[in-house]
Order: C-alpha cells, then sequence, then structure tokens
C-alpha cells in the first residue's frame, strides 16, 4: 500500500471489537438521529459553554464512540442545555437530548470505567 505521507495514530482508531458499546447503542436506540451526525463541528461552533469552557460537543462524539467514559463525565456537566447546537446541525439532531441521554446513560447503564 502506498504511503501518503500521513497515518491514522493507534489511540484514535476505534475498534469495535474491545469497547464498550452500551452507551452507543443507548444513545442511537433512543435518539435514531444521532446516528447521521457527520461530526461537522457546528454545534461545537455555536455552543456558548464551549465559549466559557473546554467543552465540545464534536469530541463528545468521538469519546463515545472510543468508550472514554471517564473523560464524557468529566465534560458533560459543562452543557448548559440551551439548545443552539440543535439550531445550527444539518442533520437536525437532538442534541439536548442526546446530552440527556449520555447523562442518564452513564448514570443507569453498567459502564466500566
Amino acid at each position: 500500500m502506498n504511503k501518503f505521507g500521513f497515518s491514522t495514530h493507534a489511540s484514535r482508531v476505534i475498534d469495535y471489537e474491545t469497547i464498550d458499546t452500551k452507551l452507543i447503542s443507548y444513545i442511537v436506540e433512543n435518539e435514531p438521529s444521532f446516528a447521521s451526525c457527520i461530526s461537522c463541528g457546528s454545534c461545537t461552533a455555536t455552543c456558548s459553554a464551549a465559549n466559557l469552557t473546554y467543552f465540545n460537543i464534536r469530541r463528545l462524539n468521538v469519546q463515545i464512540r472510543l468508550g472514554e467514559f471517564e473523560e464524557i463525565q468529566q465534560e458533560i456537566d459543562k452543557c448548559m442545555l440551551c439548545g443552539k447546537c440543535m439550531l445550527v446541525c444539518p442533520r437536525g439532531i437532538n442534541t439536548r437530548n442526546v446530552i440527556m441521554l449520555i447523562k442518564r446513560g452513564l448514570t443507569t447503564l453498567e459502564i466500566k470505567k
């Protein structure tokens, strides 16, 4: 295979056979639109919490898919649930509901940290 001057960093590769997918499954089951997220970053660009803290909805999406639950628990409470992200999402994802599902999922699902 040709080398194109870049490679995927091993820590960012999503290995679906080894990660805990309970949370992502729970979110998609209750908010199917989340599966259509294209990680465009519009939500993060308009986020009030992101302007005041290091909160990043786009990064949360990646962390959920990677199974990095400790980082999610540290970040999730920074969201103010203002709803600006819902207004700018090109896919129409109910991001407020996703945030609430993440919070609920972290507390109710048996997720190893």
